[in-house]
Parts: structure tokens; C-alpha cells; sequence
């Protein structure tokens, strides 16, 4: 799976939506009370967890495709659409009830270039398949879905091809959340000159689809030189179950200026 930096802009209006945690390394644990109202009820975003920004959601508009194949694909291509495919979700594994779609190539493009890549593929999108790209037309099917895959050309990164999954409500996702770094002004190391060392940009959960988050914080402002955060550290809903060793490493801070190291001695 590729995996692109977001823009500015998205990290930006991410983080006015964050709320700052505690600690760099606070962690919530499953035996930890998330419930809300009703615990038999669907789960819910938490207070001081990332949740979607409303500003980005979208209906992707489908048409159905009867076959598949290079020839038929390049043509769909050729008329500004992205040949796409609908699988149904099992433990978040690729699965049956497979629905061949054509989506808008220029939507498709839009919201990559807006949210960025890796963000794209953590987000859920209300999907309709129509008869036809006009608005009248008769509703197929209207699916809430996960983008799972995202193929990239290699030279041009014009869109070729969309995998995605069907995401109600009972639904168990496998999911590549991105790390969004930050506390990068007030990270005690930083200052004394070390470097970030940035090993993970995504981590993977398998996450209740109404409580998919669109990112995870990873805080800086508390890491010092030579000190780590791994992936058991990250501030998560407590119903995600983490998918990585818990001891995998995400990020360490590197060395120090001569100066800094002479003071030290």
C-alpha cells in the first residue's frame, strides 16, 4: 500500500480539531470504561480522540461495470473513470458480494489531493451506485465504505484503481491509521539539538467501523534525548485492538550538538 505525506493544510485543520493528551506516552487501556449510554448500543468517538473532519465528507458517486480486464479498464480510464471494486467485509479481510463499479476519476483525484494519501485510505465515505452519473438516476446501491486500496501510476500518480469495502456498522476494518507528530516546539530533545527519527508514519488497527479514527497524535513535547515511543504508547480508543507488536517502535530522538554533548559530560 502507498503511502503519501499529507498537505499542510489537512494537518492543520486536523490539529485545531485535536485535543491535546496528556502525556507523549499516555496510553488507554480496553479494561478502561469507553462505554456511552447504552454499552449494548454502537460504539462512539470519545472525548480527546481524533474524529473525522466533517468538512471532508462526501458521497462517492459509482455507476456499475460488467466486466473487468485490461482492455475494458483502460477504456474506463480513457473517459475520466476509475475502474473500482466493492468487496464485502469478513474480520476486515478482503471477502464475497464483489460489485464491479466505475467511480469519477476527478472526485477520486480531489479528495486524495485534499486529505493526502494514507488519510484518504482511513477515512469512510458514504458510496452511491447509480444507473447512471446523473443525479436522477435510480440508486443501486447506497453503502457505507472504507477505501482499502489505492493504486497510484508510478510516474504520474494518476488514479488507476479503488478497492473498497463495505463498512456497517458491525463491521471489523483493518485499517492504516496515520501518526500525525507534534509537540515538535516544546520536545525537550529537540531543543538540545537531537534529531527525530521517524520509523512508523501508519500503525494497524483492526477497529469497529463507526469509530474509525482518522489519525492518531503521537506528542513530542515530553520526549528526550534517546528516549522512544512505541506503539503500545499511543493514545487509541480502547475498543481498537492493535494489530503490531506492542514494542514496535514509532519514532526515537538521535544524538545531540558537540556543544550539547560537552555539557553533558
Amino acid at each position: 500500500m502507498l503511502l503519501r505525506r499529507s498537505s499542510p493544510a489537512i494537518v492543520s485543520s486536523f490539529l485545531r480539531y485535536a485535543r491535546p493528551c496528556s502525556s507523549a506516552v499516555a496510553a488507554v487501556h480496553p479494561s478502561e470504561d469507553y462505554s456511552i449510554g447504552d454499552p449494548s448500543g454502537p460504539l462512539k468517538y470519545l472525548e480527546g480522540f481524533p474524529r473525522p473532519d466533517p468538512k471532508y465528507a462526501e458521497t462517492i458517486l459509482a455507476i456499475p461495470r460488467l466486466k473487468s480486464g485490461k482492455n475494458i479498464s483502460a477504456k474506463e480510464r480513457k473517459v475520466g473513470r476509475v475502474p473500482s471494486i466493492i468487496f464485502e467485509q469478513e474480520n476486515g479481510q478482503e471477502g464475497g458480494n464483489k460489485r464491479l463499479i466505475s467511480v469519477k476519476t476527478k472526485q477520486i483525484r480531489k479528495l486524495v489531493e485534499h486529505l493526502g494519501q494514507s488519510f484518504f485510505l482511513s477515512r469512510l465515505f458514504e458510496l452511491e451506485v447509480r444507473q447512471t452519473f446523473e443525479v436522477e438516476s435510480e440508486i443501486i446501491e447506497k453503502v457505507r465504505v472504507l477505501p482499502r486500496k489505492l493504486h497510484l501510476h508510478s510516474g504520474t500518480d494518476a488514479v488507476l484503481n479503488v478497492t473498497f469495502m463495505r463498512a456497517p456498522s458491525n463491521a471489523l476494518l483493518k485499517v492504516d491509521v496515520p501518526l500525525l507528530f507534534r509537540g515538535e516546539d516544546s520536545c525537550p530533545g529537540l531543543r538540545k539539538g537531537a534529531y527525530l527519527n521517524t520509523i512508523k508514519r501508519t500503525v494497524n488497527y483492526l477497529c469497529p467501523a463507526d469509530i474509525v479514527p482518522p489519525y492518531i497524535d503521537v506528542d513530542l513535547s515530553e520526549l528526550d534525548v534517546g528516549q522512544k515511543i512505541v506503539v503500545k504508547d499511543l493514545k487509541v480508543h480502547p475498543a481498537l485492538k492493535l494489530l503490531h507488536p506492542p514494542d514496535q517502535p514509532v519514532c526515537n530522538l538521535i544524538g545531540a550538538r558537540a556543544s550539547e554533548q560537552k555539557k553533558s559530560k
